[in-house]
């Protein structure tokens, strides 16, 4: 198998947050553990949530925000509060692992 690039299994967060009563300081990311019904259902809510998608849905960041939610066992809502940096840097190693 070629790989281009090693996907980080963790991330320590530039800018820890506050959600819901727990910091998260960092988040350890199990993508190989996702299936490809955990991608329709990624897909899935950004159609009820009528998020809209032009171009390959590998490149939208509420996409990939859903992706990273179910591999790092967090929630959506917890992911899309992290700062700019951190919310860039961990949406950036789903979309390495998916492409």
């Amino acid at each position: 198998m070629l790989k281009i690039l090693e996907i980080p299994k963790s991330v320590d967060l530039i800018n820890p947050i506050e959600f819901e009563g727990k910091t998260i300081k960092k988040l350890d990311f199990n993508f190989d553990n996702l299936t490809g019904q955990d991608l329709i259902n990624a897909q899935t809510n950004m159609a009820m949530a009528k998020v809209p998608v032009s171009g390959m849905i590998e490149f939208n960041k509420a996409y990939l925000a859903h992706i990273v939610a179910k591999a790092s066992g967090e929630s959506y809502e917890a992911i899309t509060s992290l700062k700019s940096k951190d919310f860039s840097m961990v949406t950036m190693c789903a979309q390495g692992f998916l492409l």
